[in-house]
């Protein structure tokens, strides 16, 4: 099966304006993350943006990028008009790779791919073990509640997926924000208006629950924190430059 890697990407963020473009190591963030993903050689890797600037940039560090409209609703209606424009009768399967997380871990996307291939899911994600309570109150870190218990080897559902818990239940992790569709998933996926409960929660994966599209998780190794704020920046820069 053939995988296309697609990270979306835009400048308009709302909490941290510019920030694909901010320079770890003097590289952009949204560089790290397509040769993050080129490094864990699954398939091909393309950035989807609205932003000549980031295309550029992309370019100028060896990478590939397509030029989509500015405004979309989400991240997924973002790469599915990238999908379009790309040569893609070949493709199996769409990993929707976030752009501002420059520290996801290469075995983690490699894992995922696999657990895709090998159980022939419609949709896949990641999700880690939680190992600070403070996580369960804190609404900027998705949870996830999966039928089973993660361990390294299965792949079951979701059940669902919320911002905050007041009470801690079996089976809740740090969900990640990583994506693998089935080629007609995505599709289908981006045909369904946006649901009240994904509105009400600004979580698009409910969506797909919401339309009986099943998501699959996968236990990752580790739980990369993303860039949304000015401090996370902070923080992922130091860790990246004192790596390097």
């Amino acid at each position: 099966m053939k995988t296309l890697v697609i990270i979306p990407s835009r400048l308009s963020a709302t909490r941290l304006p510019g920030k694909p473009l901010l320079k770890i190591n003097g590289i952009s963030v949204i560089s790290h993350v397509f040769k993050k993903a080129e490094k864990a050689n699954i398939g091909e890797v393309i950035v989807a943006t609205g932003d000549q600037e980031i295309i550029d940039d992309v370019k100028k560090n060896g990478g590939q990028a397509i030029l989509t409209k500015k405004q979309h609703k989400t991240g997924t209606d973002r790469i599915y008009e990238a999908l379009q424009k790309f040569d893609n009768k070949n493709i199996d399967l769409v990993m929707n790779l976030q752009g501002d997380e420059p520290l996801m871990n290469i075995q983690d996307i490699r894992n995922l791919n696999f657990q895709m291939i090998k159980n022939q899911s419609q949709l896949g994600t990641l999700a880690s073990n939680i190992k600070d309570k403070v996580i369960y109150e804190n609404k900027n870190i998705v949870k996830v509640i999966t039928k089973e218990k993660l361990d390294d080897l299965n792949f079951p559902k979701a059940l669902n997926f919320m911002r905050k818990i007041s009470k801690q239940s079996e089976n809740i992790y740090h969900h990640l924000g990583i994506y693998c569709f089935q080629k007609k998933t995505l599709k289908n996926f981006v045909s369904f208006n946006q649901s009240s409960n994904e509105i009400k929660n600004k979580l698009e994966q409910l969506r797909a629950l919401d339309n009986k599209i099943n998501i699959n998780v996968a236990l990752a190794i580790s739980s990369p924190i993303g860039i949304d704020t000015q401090e996370d920046f902070v923080a992922i820069k130091k860790i990246m430059e004192y790596k390097s």
